[in-house]
């Protein structure tokens, strides 16, 4: 497939293009997505455990990027392991490296493939480190193409969470056929799940489709129902962070709830991601482990003050205790198909081994 013959745009800021993740030398750079839609900022990660600290707090954040964040977080510490047991010291940073976002399937799909090309040589892994991020940009691109095939000029799209530009290296997962459908000339209006308790779609999703022009709005997690039920919704397009082998998917939590609606609803419910999301060896949903974060992320919200100062502030009841689970599992039977970038498939067990023959 020639990825120049169709229409999609890289990524810019202020008129220029950023990756939201590179490597050079032994640097590894980020877009500090906590800082996001307020500042926009550069963090530099100098070994693999600033780099474990920038997937664990979530500076970078999102399926593709994690991965793409973990191969580099394994390069440097090929960088930095010494001679003497060198593959003791590769094996202790991967597993911590693999501690920091348990969820996330393309982060162990990187450090195992980082780790096994390492086994031949720094080079060769450092290699694999590089050309995992270039695949992820193919890929979205790819996803790009086949989804805009489902998108219909006049659609109204509803997404969850941030699948954009910032959870991959380039160009996104479920906002990469918004992008294709846009940029091809259609008139779309996509409706952003705010999504709590981190708001990763009113604060990255929504700053991503401003910078595109592209018509949007904010809409309250509690609110999907309310507007599938009217005909408001044309279809459904989320990312994923882990695919089980019989095509039940981990997503940012909430994802469930929207996919029981559109089901009720008959409103097409489509998961974009790469086949380096899939874990064959996850026989169902059941499997996924669900990462558990802080209460704080549900207690504290981050927001900018008439100051232009950026501020941490309670927002529930004081002394209350939260629980935060960062994902839910959508089961296959609520899922009307895969984008994948060889093509969009039903989620079931057959047509995820034929991709992968």
């Amino acid at each position: 497939m020639n990825l120049t013959t169709y229409n999609i745009l890289k990524m810019r800021v202020n008129n220029k293009h950023y990756l939201t993740v590179w490597m050079e030398g032994k640097t590894v750079y980020l877009i500090e997505q906590n800082l996001l839609p307020f500042k926009f900022q550069i963090y530099k990660s100098k070994n693999y455990k600033d780099s474990c600290v920038a997937i664990k707090t979530m500076i970078v954040r999102g399926a593709g990027a994690i991965g793409a964040t973990a191969g580099f977080a394994m390069a440097q510490a090929l960088i930095e392991a010494p001679e003497k047991n060198y593959l003791k010291f590769v094996e202790k940073a991967k597993r911590e490296i693999e501690a920091t976002r348990p969820t996330a399937r393309n982060l162990f799909y990187a450090t195992n493939r980082v780790f096994n090309a390492a086994k031949i040589s720094k080079q060769e892994g450092i290699k694999i480190a590089q050309d995992i991020a270039e695949e992820n940009i193919k890929d979205a691109k790819k996803i790009g193409m086949f989804g805009n095939k489902l998108i219909k000029d006049g659609y109204n799209i509803e997404t969850h969470c941030n699948a954009g530009w910032l959870g991959f290296v380039d160009y996104g997962s479920a906002l990469s056929p918004i992008y294709v459908a846009n940029n091809e000339g259609k008139k779309i209006f996509v409706y952003v799940d705010e999504t709590r308790p981190r708001s990763q779609g009113a604060r990255l999703t929504a700053w991503e489709l401003k910078n595109e022009n592209i018509p949007h709005a904010i809409l309250p997690d509690n609110a999907g129902a309310y507007l599938m039920s009217n005909g408001k919704i044309d279809m459904m397009i989320v990312g994923a962070d882990r695919i089980a082998s019989n095509g039940d998917v981990a997503n940012k939590i909430g994802t469930f709830e929207k996919a029981i609606i559109a089901q009720k609803f008959n409103v097409p419910f489509y998961v974009a991601a790469p086949c380096s999301t899939f874990d064959l060896d996850c026989k169902t949903g059941n499997d996924i482990i669900i990462e558990q974060r802080s209460e704080d992320e549900v207690l504290y919200q981050t927001g900018l003050t008439k100051n232009g100062n950026i501020e941490k502030i309670l927002v529930c009841s004081p002394g209350s205790k939260a629980i935060n689970p960062a994902f839910d599992v959508t089961p296959a039977d609520y899922i009307t198909g895969i984008i994948t970038e060889k093509g969009i498939i039903k989620p079931n067990i057959d047509e995820i081994e034929k991709i992968f023959k």
